[in-house]
């Protein structure tokens, strides 16, 4: 193990940043294996204690007794719209601008399907989707399909680069506000204005920023935005996700997925398709209740830190978790080769850290959760100049500075003694 006279932070200065941490209280909403150190909230959230139990009413009672009349009696129909109302204060959104529904994926089929609709009936010869190379696959993936649907070209840039690219071609700029391979951070207000200076519409992916970062759409002009509730929301694995648009578009909005939840009198059962006034219309099929009923505690979490301060403290101590892991990697494990792929100004970082190694990273990230030192791996793209990534996620509602110090101790021993050149370590997973 690492040893504490040789840091900086030593781990007795870290278990004081504990005690004095006002949110320190918050962890105990969480079921956390004894002795583990999770640092992988940016992929999957932690379960909160409440959630089992929630299941099991919603399970034995409103279904087992309550079974159909539930969706009145419970609210089941109405969840996608309660929860949304609980979301939409974390990121900037006002009454009635957020629905909780489908995934993320699906969202933003809807949201690209609709902005690129708008594009071209508002400007018909900018039928360009732009968007980072580095953006996460799956919305590129959407993004090849409906361009490849509606005769529209994707522009897929380096960050570095996307300036120059903005044009008076593009329709739709399409970014992931924070980078799920590096943690960097776009600004969202300059760069929602520079599409609108050329006429596009703004779609962001909230995916790695939703309950990690402070966030102001309405602020920042986006025109639509879609995120996943199983991150840093605590939602559970594949809970639900959520969308918003500026309210001046929706009514102009045409949903691409038509279905019954979407419809103005879903109970009319009349053939023909009837948008629903307001976010509404952004639904389609039967929504998940269990999965609703979980995303609701997950909620629940983040509302406990609202007399602490909420999003303010919360992204506080964020920074600080991450300012702390880096400076003891950097310090600690330094000629090991690991390269800092995050940026260091807090304006441009989310709530992860990732380094890159030429050798061996998959293996050093499973020696260490081997070790209940809980992170991930992200292959890169030789082809794209990419390294393979090691990535911390760093989720304040439950990680703390003894955690980091910990965290880095297991890693600097893995590294000095190369018990990541086993060859089980290498055994690769189907995730990552």
């Amino acid at each position: 193990m690492g040893n504490p006279q040789h840091m900086n932070l030593s781990l007795n200065t870290c278990q004081q940043m504990d005690q004095q941490d006002p949110l320190r209280g918050l962890r105990e909403q969480f079921q956390i294996p004894p002795g583990m150190i999770y640092l992988d909230g940016n992929s999957l959230g932690v379960l909160p204690r409440a959630t089992a139990d929630r299941l099991q009413a919603v399970v034995q009672q409103e279904w087992g007794v309550g079974l159909i009349r539930s969706y009145n009696t419970a609210q089941w129909f109405e969840q996608p719209h309660i929860l949304g109302e609980r979301i939409a204060p974390w990121l900037g959104a006002g009454a009635g601008e957020v629905v909780v529904t489908d995934t993320t994926s699906v969202n933003l089929f809807k949201v690209l399907s609709m902005a690129m609709a708008m594009a071209a009936q508002d400007h018909p010869g900018q039928r360009v989707l732009l968007s980072e190379r580095g953006n996460f696959p799956t919305d590129l993936y959407m993004a090849e399909s409906l361009c490849a649907q509606h005769g529209w070209q994707l522009r897929c840039v380096e960050a570095a680069q996307l300036a120059q690219h903005l044009t008076t071609d593009v329709g739709v700029l399409m970014l992931t506000h924070v980078n799920y391979r590096t943690g960097s951070m776009w600004d969202m207000a300059h760069w929602s204005e520079a599409a609108h200076a050329v006429g596009a519409l703004a779609v962001w992916d909230l995916a790695h920023s939703a309950g990690a970062v402070p966030l102001n759409l309405k602020a920042a002009q986006a025109d639509f935005a879609v995120g996943c509730g199983y991150k840093y929301l605590n939602g559970g694995p594949g809970a639900p996700a959520f969308v918003w648009a500026q309210p001046e578009h929706v009514q102009r909005a045409q949903q691409p997925l038509t279905g019954w939840w979407g419809h103005a009198r879903p109970f009319a059962f009349t053939p023909g398709y009837e948008p629903a006034a307001g976010m509404g219309r952004f639904l389609c099929g039967s929504q998940s209740v269990l999965a609703m009923a979980a995303l609701g505690c997950g909620l629940a979490t983040f509302e406990r830190s609202l007399p602490l301060g909420g999003m303010v403290a919360l992204r506080q101590k964020s920074l600080a978790l991450t300012d702390t892991f880096i400076e003891l990697v950097q310090t600690q494990c330094a000629g090991h080769g690991l390269v800092l792929e995050t940026p260091l100004a807090h304006d441009k970082r989310g709530s992860q850290v990732s380094f890159s190694r030429s050798e061996g990273a998959y293996a050093v990230v499973q020696a260490l959760i081997e070790r209940d030192v809980i992170g991930d791996f992200r292959a890169g793209d030789p082809a794209l100049g990419e390294a393979d990534i090691m990535r911390f996620g760093f989720t304040p509602l439950y990680v703390g500075f003894e955690d980091v110090w910990r965290a880095v101790a297991h890693l600097k021993d893995v590294l000095d003694a190369q018990s990541w050149r086993d060859a089980r370590f290498a055994v690769q997973n189907k995730v990552t």
